[in-house]
């Protein structure tokens, strides 16, 4: 299968072009092969690059939007303006396209991405920036999430019996773990969390991000006074 894979949780807008095929023999994990990749990361510049990266990517793979046959998309959790475009963009392209639309945990692909970084990794932490000086986490067990997703202070992350920390390199460090080199969701992660439910051709959950909190900008609410004079 040929997959297209996009992700804007963190401050790296992310796309990808992803050759996806099933395991060679039981018990293995299906073939995932990155054809073509676009990263920029710039926190304010999701909705500008998005786009121009996934027609860069075709153009580079040689390949036309008529030959995709799915979409992968990381559903955060990642702060409201950045992650609604990514999610926007891939909704867009999948109706367009006619194309399935597969949300998966970006947490969960920077998991799946540092399998093998390790001979046994043992539980990992993984952290993004949720700003406000907190950080989204979650926990994994022979790349399985056991905790999470969650926000907070790092302070207050159970690190418990994490071996090692992996996610953004301005957070890493409040742990006292060793740190694997994957720091935001690689388009082969996040095909590679979805592989099941594509290779299955599994109709696709509801695109549902994770905000884990209310965005920054709320309306102001006004009290209504009351001028009649009484």
């Amino acid at each position: 299968m040929l997959v297209l894979a996009v992700d804007t949780a963190t401050p790296a807008v992310t796309a990808g072009l992803v050759h996806l095929s099933p395991a060679d023999e039981p018990g293995t994990r299906p073939a995932v092969a990155t054809l073509a990749v676009r990263v920029k990361v710039d926190a304010r510049a999701h909705a500008e690059v998005l786009t121009p990266q996934i027609l860069a990517c075709l153009a580079e793979a040689g390949m036309s939007r008529g030959e995709l046959d799915a979409i992968v998309v990381g559903l955060g959790p990642g702060p409201f303006t950045g992650l609604r475009v990514g999610i926007a963009t891939a909704a867009a392209f999948g109706d367009a396209l006619g194309l399935p639309v597969h949300g998966v945990c970006s947490l969960d692909a920077i998991a799946t991405d540092t399998l093998g970084e390790q001979r046994d990794p043992g539980e990992l932490l993984v952290v993004t920036d949720a700003r406000r000086r907190e950080v989204y986490w979650a926990k994994y067990l022979d790349g399985v999430r056991v905790a999470g997703p969650e926000v907070n202070k790092p302070v207050d992350v159970p690190v418990g019996d994490a071996a090692a920390v992996a996610g953004s390199a301005a957070h890493v460090d409040y742990f006292d773990l060793p740190v694997l080199p994957s720091e935001t969701p690689s388009p082969a992660g996040l095909v590679a969390v979805a592989a099941s439910a594509l290779l299955a051709a599994t109709p696709p959950e509801a695109l549902v991000p994770l905000y884990l909190r209310r965005p920054d900008a709320v309306e102001n609410s006004f009290r209504t006074l009351d001028r009649t004079g009484a």
